[in-house]
């Protein structure tokens, strides 16, 4: 393959371009930049690897990759595959909030500078969110499972029943594990709409201005958060393979509390998760991703206080055009301002120069 010596070489994952065309036309393509987009077949890991080792590609300066869904086929992006990128290699620009499939530190290691696409599915997590939160206080799976049955002992069932569990969540304590852009959205939601009180536990405490905009008091434990929550939703990134939600943490929840998971299943201990709901120590939950995707445990499948959806959270049509937008924005911004252009950078921290 001949490529350019005078133009950047973006090497471009997945599909082509589809919603941000006018940014395509007027600088990401073929007059600014020598584009390669390897086939389907030619992302598989192992012809993938076998392609970075004879330097099939050239010496690339980017890697675009613009939609979740596509371009991820060679994962894990670890230190195998990172440790052959070309040293002509600075910025790999990616779509996906999550980013547990790469090493970004690796990536660090060899002065490549990851980016990811959390803007763009801030709005549709969140208001996935907020959807299974009234889910669980509302009973909404035994409800709709009940009309959906067309049997009517079911429906009058639910009919005369449901009242008997859910509440209405004003006023009531929404727990959030993880402040960040996504956990806040989430706070600012709940308080509008639903007239609950906030409190977090993070890390790293937002300043008092921005707690005292959504009204978020902050915990210094999550132990204690839990205890004292009605419902806990867990919105934080997933590092290594540390479990946040363990056996031990959910003894610590409100007998009767409920749990929203829209972060990463394989932060909660998903067996015990299911104890839990069965001895009545939580009283419900709700869940767009799971310890084992595509798998979920079987004995959630029947449960009518477990609302669960196939880790769509970030599923909308405005998240892939904001995933594919900032990926090409992270690369251009990068290019012609250096740092002060990339707009998600995660790895910057730990960049060797």
């Amino acid at each position: 393959m001949t490529t350019s010596t005078t133009k950047p070489i973006i090497l471009h994952l997945g599909d082509p371009i589809h919603y941000n065309q006018d940014l395509e036309k007027s600088h990401f393509n073929s007059s600014h930049f020598t584009i390669i987009r390897p086939s389907t077949e030619e992302r598989s890991r192992q012809t993938f690897i076998q392609s970075l080792k004879e330097q099939k590609w050239g010496q690339f300066t980017a890697i675009f990759r613009p939609f979740w869904d596509t371009g991820n086929e060679m994962a894990p992006w670890n230190s195998e595959l990172i440790d052959l990128l070309p040293s002509s290699c600075k910025i790999s620009a990616s779509a996906g909030a999550g980013y547990d499939w790469v090493d970004t530190s690796a990536m660090a290691a060899r002065g490549i500078i990851y980016c990811n696409g959390a803007p763009a599915c801030t709005e549709s997590v969140a208001d996935m969110a907020l959807w299974h939160i009234i889910g669980c206080f509302r009973s909404l799976v035994w409800s709709s499972t009940a009309a959906r049955s067309g049997v009517p002992e079911e429906w009058m069932d639910a009919h005369a029943n449901v009242g008997r569990e859910a509440r209405n969540p004003k006023g009531l304590v929404l727990g959030i594990i993880g402040l960040g852009r996504i956990g806040y959205r989430i706070a600012e939601k709940v308080r509008g709409a639903l007239g609950m009180s906030v409190r977090y536990f993070d890390t790293v405490r937002k300043d008092e201005e921005m707690e005292r905009a959504v009204g978020a008091e902050y915990v210094s434990s999550v132990e204690s958060l839990v205890a004292e929550a009605d419902c806990v939703v867990l919105a934080t990134p997933l590092v290594g393979d540390r479990k946040i939600v363990t056996r031990k943490l959910l003894g610590k929840f409100k007998t009767g509390g409920r749990f929203v998971n829209i972060a990463r299943g394989k932060l909660v201990d998903e067996g015990a998760l299911v104890e839990a709901l069965k001895s009545g120590k939580l009283s419900s939950a709700g869940l767009d991703v799971f310890e084992d995707e595509p798998n979920v445990h079987p004995e959630l499948l029947g449960m009518r206080n477990v609302s669960l959806t196939a880790h769509n959270a970030g599923g909308t049509v405005d998240t892939k055009a904001g995933f594919e937008r900032l990926a090409m924005e992270n690369i251009l911004g990068w290019l012609k301002e250096g740092r002060e252009g990339l707009k998600t950078a995660v790895n910057l921290e730990g960049l060797k120069d």
